[in-house]
C-alpha cells in the first residue's frame, strides 16, 4: 500500500509510487522543454496573417470553427505520430538516425524560408475548410513538426510529449481564435519580425537535429 507523505494530496501518492523520483524531478522541465520546441515549431503567430485574410468577411462564428479544424487537424497528425512513429518506422523499414538527419534538413530549410520570408504556397479557393485545413497542415503540422514530434517520443516516451502537444495546441488555438485582434494589434510589421526571429529558432533546433542523427548514424555502422 503506498505510504501517504504528510501535507501530500492523497491521490498523488499511488502515482508517486510507480513512477521513480528522478522521473518526477524531470516531468516539469522535459515538459517544458518539449512545449518550448513544439510551440516555436508550429509558429501559430505566422500564421495569424494568413488565417486572417483567408478567414476576411466570415462571421465570429465561422472564423472560430476555423481555427478549431486548423487545431483538430494538426493535432490528429501530431498524436498519430506520436502513438504509431515505430510501428510506421517498421513498416517502412526506416532507419531513425536516417530519418532524424533526413527530417533536420527538411526542419532547416523551412526554418530558412521562414527567416527569408518565402513564400512555400498559398490556397486560392476559399472552401467551408479551406483556412481549416490549410492552417492544419502544412502551416502549423507539417514535416519539421513531425519530426520534431518523433524525436521527443523518441527521448521522452509518450507522457511528456502528449502533455506537451496538449499544451501547445491550446496555446495555439487561443492565438488563431483571436487572430484577427492580434493582427491588428501587432501590425504586418512587427508579426513578421517575430515570424523571421521564430524561423531563425527552427533553423538553430534543425542545426541540433541533423548533428545528433549524424552521431547516432555513425554509432550503426
Amino acid at each position: 500500500m503506498p505510504r501517504v507523505v504528510r501535507g501530500e494530496p492523497a491521490i498523488l501518492s499511488p502515482i508517486k509510487a510507480y513512477i521513480p523520483d528522478q522521473t518526477m524531478q524531470d516531468l516539469i522541465p522535459g515538459i517544458l522543454y518539449s512545449f518550448a520546441a513544439l510551440f516555436i515549431i508550429l509558429d501559430p503567430l505566422l500564421s495569424v496573417p494568413v488565417f486572417a485574410a483567408m478567414t476576411k468577411g466570415q462571421t465570429a462564428a465561422e472564423i472560430h470553427k476555423q481555427a478549431f479544424i486548423a487545431i483538430s487537424v494538426a493535432g490528429g497528425l501530431m498524436y498519430l505520430f506520436l502513438v504509431f512513429n515505430t510501428a510506421i518506422f517498421t513498416i517502412l523499414g526506416l532507419n531513425f538516425p536516417a530519418f532524424q538527419i533526413a527530417g533536420g534538413i527538411i526542419l532547416f530549410l523551412l526554418g530558412l524560408q521562414e527567416a527569408l520570408g518565402i513564400e512555400l504556397g498559398h490556397c486560392k479557393e476559399h472552401t467551408a475548410t479551406a483556412a481549416g485545413v490549410v492552417i492544419g497542415t502544412p502551416l502549423l503540422c507539417g514535416p519539421g513538426t513531425i519530426t520534431t514530434v518523433m524525436l521527443l517520443s523518441k527521448e521522452y516516451g509518450l507522457i511528456i510529449p502528449f502533455v506537451a502537444i496538449t499544451l501547445s495546441l491550446l496555446a495555439t488555438w487561443l492565438i488563431l481564435y483571436y487572430a484577427e485582434g492580434i493582427q491588428r494589434i501587432l501590425g504586418d510589421v512587427v508579426t513578421d519580425i517575430m515570424g523571421k526571429v521564430l524561423g531563425m529558432l527552427v533553423a538553430a533546433i534543425a542545426v541540433k537535429i541533423i548533428a545528433t542523427g549524424i552521431l547516432a548514424y555513425i554509432a550503426t555502422i
